[in-house]
């Protein structure tokens, strides 16, 4: 997609600045969450197996429940463990037709997931060895690694301490 340049580019900074300087408190100002932290993010997959294949054997997540949608009939719904008490769900939809990914508004462009150097190293060599496609380190950023799972969903590696972003905690 063509990236914004001159003054097109120049309007997209100081509207960024101007929503910063309006929305970002400083952090002794800031509220605290109404949250507990994320609980799970439900995806769409195309292929159960294939899912669960990629997220166990690849990434290294394990599976940690499987039962029928209870919304739809015949759907599968299931999660693997992120750590930190967090959890990636999937349903998968028999009889629907899944459209090609498509990176799009409302659409997930990718799920960073935190993981130690140790896992990140091991992820690469996986992917290597799998002859799994990704993206990373690159372009001047060292802790991540981008991968497409089954279903086109973008997942990143992330090297970095959750709350962390670019070695500076944002959030505690």
């Amino acid at each position: 997609m063509p990236q914004p340049e001159g003054a097109d580019l120049e309007a997209v900074r100081a509207r960024r600045t101007e929503l910063r300087d309006k929305y970002l408190l400083p952090k002794e100002l800031r509220p605290a969450t109404t949250g507990r932290g994320l609980h799970h993010a439900a995806l769409i997959c195309s292929d159960v197996e294939a899912t669960i294949r990629f997220y166990q054997e690849v990434i290294g997540f394990p599976l940690v429940e499987l039962v029928e949608n209870r919304d739809y009939q015949g759907s599968s719904h299931f999660f693997f463990d992120l750590g930190n008490r967090n959890l990636l769900g999937f349903f998968d939809f028999p009889g629907h037709d899944h459209p090609a990914f498509q990176e799009t508004v409302g659409g997930v462009q990718h799920i960073a997931l935190s993981v130690s150097p140790e896992q990140f190293a091991a992820a690469r060599s996986r992917f290597d060895a799998a002859g799994i496609e990704y993206l990373g380190p690159d372009r001047g950023v060292e802790d991540s690694l981008y991968v497409r799972d089954p279903n086109g969903v973008g997942i990143e590696l992330y090297n970095e301490e959750i709350g962390t972003f670019e070695g500076t905690k944002i959030v505690d």
